[in-house]
């Protein structure tokens, strides 16, 4: 029997093994992916958001608490646990110097990286190499890893964690740590949660999975089924409009389309339906998924001209263009008298003064539903490119409900020992909305808590036992 279990290989796991494993428990770490696909979602992230009071290596200026707390109450609409969402603000604070002594390095951002330089500390490698240097540092301090296990249910003892299974193999532990993820790879669990819209669609039909596939909400399941306080919409996620023709699981970052803001998105009628220039783009692009989600096919399409070319980082794939409107319309399939309408509809409304992206500018519209409120130009300036949109989804909101030592509730009462980290928990935090890094704030911070709080209760289990 080991003293603590840790399920699930992304960043929170990682970080609940190492810290456990700090404190001189003995852990074992249950993956459910092979080697290879080891990190979950993790291996698609960059970077990560960091409240700090001054300028610290790769990070300028300052983003003190009350500015982070502001940020994450805005794009939540309230919908959020102050007291725990301000434990992830300290904690982020003061996290990477234990992350660099596990082999993370940071770098500063790179040009066209969403105005982060302030606010984010980037992973030198990406999510990849902050996974593979923490799964270097657990196997280093003897963390037995174990791959291609997914565990589908737990012994408990009411509130108590007994054991897991994985098939019929059994894995006995004095605490465990839960740490697998929410349930957006589970298609038919999504498309339950988001349902029939009133045009007769099942929207999730028609769903992207930014991450990894392994994310099946297994565990998730079973928990609240077993009992647990679960916390959340289901149908709440972290939702990006990417690339339409991004694969169906594990796209990562590099599908995300990041000129919205620069141009207009319309939908399969040839009509916007939000205004693009809202906000800088770190605190309003997860928003988009979900507007899309919402438009008939669940597709949109962004258009920009030439002029915003080279002020976005490009995607992956580059975009439909053509040397007319009418023609970028044909090209893309949408109703072409419809299109040019809502595009010329748009220039005349442009009330240009002095554009710059890198602040909220004068740019805007007059007499337009919806308006565009920064950034707005005219577009006007051939050749004319086209991105199909399609929602991403990132991470589900659903989760269990925690206190501030992470641990699972069930009937209100906390379990002793029995702790959840990262996407199972993010709800606490994450009611809805998203802004860029703060998934990773979560669970690192919480990771850690959990490690800490698990190799603590393995300890007390132990004395009450020889006791």
């Amino acid at each position: 029997m080991v003293d603590v279990l840790v399920i699930g290989g992304g960043n929170a796991a990682l970080c609940a093994a190492l810290m456990a494993r700090e404190a001189g428990a003995s852990v074992m770490l249950l993956e459910a992916s092979p080697r290879e696909w080891r990190g979950g979602n993790s291996q698609h992230t960059r970077n990560l958001r960091c409240m700090h009071d001054a300028p610290q290596d790769v990070l300028i200026d300052a983003y003190p608490e009350e500015e982070f707390w502001q940020d994450l109450l805005k794009v939540t609409g309230g919908q959020t646990d102050e007291h725990l969402a301000r434990l992830v603000i300290r904690a982020s604070s003061t996290c990477r110097p234990w992350m660099q002594k596990h082999g993370v390095r940071f770098q500063g951002s790179l040009s066209g990286t969403l105005h982060l330089a302030r606010t984010n500390a980037f992973f030198m490698g990406g999510g990849k190499a902050l996974v593979n240097a923490y799964y270097r540092s657990a196997e280093a301090l003897g963390v037995d890893i174990r791959y291609d296990t997914p565990v589908d249910s737990l012994e408990l003892d009411g509130d108590r964690f007994v054991a897991a299974r994985s098939g019929s193999k059994r894995f006995e532990a004095r605490a465990c740590v839960l740490a697998a993820g929410g349930f957006e790879s589970n298609l038919a669990w999504m498309r339950e949660a988001w349902g029939q819209n009133e045009r007769g669609e099942w929207p999730a039909d028609n769903f992207l999975i930014r991450g990894t596939r392994f994310n099946q909400g297994t565990l998730l399941k079973f928990m609240i089924d077993a009992g647990a306080d679960a916390i959340g919409d289901p149908s709440q996620s972290h939702c990006v409009a990417i690339d339409a023709r991004a694969p169906l699981y594990d796209g990562g970052i590099c599908t995300r389309i990041d000129c919205v803001s620069l141009g207009v998105v319309v939908n399969r009628d040839a009509e916007r339906f939000y205004d693009e220039g809202e906000d800088f783009w770190p605190k309003r692009y997860a928003i988009w998924g979900r507007l899309v989600a919402q438009q008939p096919g669940q597709i949109g399409y962004c258009i920009i001209d030439a002029k915003a070319v080279g002020r976005f980082m490009p995607p992956v794939f580059p975009g439909t263009s053509a040397a007319t409107l009418p023609e970028l319309a044909r090209k893309m399939g949408l109703p072409e008298a419809a299109f040019v309408k809502t595009v010329e509809d748009f220039n005349r409304a442009c009330r240009v003064g002095t554009f710059d992206h890198t602040v909220l500018d004068d740019c805007h519209t007059e007499g337009l539903t919806p308006a565009k409120t920064h950034w707005a130009r005219p577009i006007d300036t051939a050749p004319f490119t086209a991105y199909a949109l399609k929602p991403g989804i990132t991470f589900t909101y659903l989760g269990l409900k925690v206190n501030d030592r992470a641990a699972v509730h069930f009937g209100g009462k906390p379990s002793a020992n029995l702790f959840v980290a990262g996407e199972m928990m993010a709800g606490n935090v994450l009611g809805k909305g998203y802004t860029a890094g703060v998934g990773m704030s979560i669970g690192t911070a919480f990771g850690r808590i959990a490690g800490t709080q698990a190799a603590v209760a393995a300890k007390q289990g132990i004395e009450h036992a020889t006791a």
